[in-house]
């Protein structure tokens, strides 16, 4: 069901964005991920199902296929016949392929055909947002600190088996979110399962980490403008935020229970941002405006 939601929104007339529209979206089964497929002009939605237990092999994850209206297309989209998804977390899209973390494992998918291909992360235990780079996957383990590399990404194509390491270990903070840079680097959104406030965080190619800020919450979700602006998720709070390093961050809306990795959509004017709310099990399609 399409509703007005009553989410709550700040905006500054000085700062870039303001929100300008509003939807939610309910009954969408405890929403993880949202990725925008240009192709088809659609979002494919991650769903845990009817429990919110992200480590639980459950055989019930799907992905679901939702306009941008927020009508539901497609309840399970993915995966196709024979394969099966547990608790599905972050969704990337690119070409004709969508790449998905799932507890221990990283799966890539055709997009028209829907057949996947799966790859063990050894010692995973909460794989959790997934990017490209470079040709190659990367994927983010919170409980463990680590974040993987998978090459090459669109291993669906090759027959051998994709080579699997360790990108960066030690990550105390918690990597959730992943986001790379034209510099060839990955921001990682911080999330303590402990409770603690983490922040933002860059790791080079070698995997050393800088950090860009601390003590901003609980972070899921992390995407980079071209501007060099950056919007995150944040649990605590319950918010979606916009960061910049000279001044810092601020709500753009709040008023949510479990705002996790959500995905930007490009618009005339402005950005159209899609927030699943894992707890509640709605999704948000929020509008911001210059």
């Amino acid at each position: 069901m399409v509703s007005i939601s009553d989410l709550s929104v700040s905006a500054a007339p000085e700062r870039p964005f303001s929100v300008a529209s509003k939807v939610r979206v309910s009954g969408l089964g405890h929403p993880e991920s949202v990725a925008y497929d240009p192709g088809d002009r659609t979002l494919l939605v991650s769903r845990f199902g009817s429990v919110l237990r992200p480590t639980l092999k459950d055989g019930k994850g799907k992905i679901s296929r939702v306009s941008l209206t927020g009508r539901l297309l497609e309840e399970r989209f993915l995966p196709g016949p024979g394969d099966i998804l547990h608790k599905p977390k972050g969704i990337w899209v690119e070409g004709r392929r969508a790449w998905v973390a799932d507890i221990d494992t990283a799966w890539v998918f055709d997009l028209t055909n829907r057949k996947g291909r799966k790859v063990l992360l050894p010692g995973a235990r909460f794989a959790n947002d997934v990017a490209l780079m470079d040709g190659s996957l990367f994927v983010s383990d919170t409980a463990t600190g680590k974040i993987y590399r998978v090459s090459p990404a669109d291993f669906l194509s090759i027959a051998g088996h994709p080579e699997v390491s360790v990108f960066a270990s030690g990550l105390s903070f918690g990597p959730n979110g992943l986001c790379p840079t034209p510099g060839g680097t990955l921001l990682v959104a911080g999330y303590d399962m402990g409770g603690r406030d983490r922040g933002i965080y860059e790791v080079d190619g070698r995997g050393s980490v800088r950090v860009l800020a601390e003590g901003l919450g609980r972070l899921d979700g992390i995407a980079r403008l071209s501007t060099g602006l950056l919007i995150l998720t944040d649990w605590k709070s319950g918010s979606l935020l916009l960061w910049d390093e000279h001044s810092g961050h601020r709500a753009l809306a709040s008023g949510l229970r479990g705002p996790a990795d959500f995905c930007l959509v490009p618009r005339e004017r402005g950005l159209t941002v899609v927030v699943p709310d894992l707890v509640t099990g709605d999704l948000y399609i929020i509008g911001l405006a210059r």
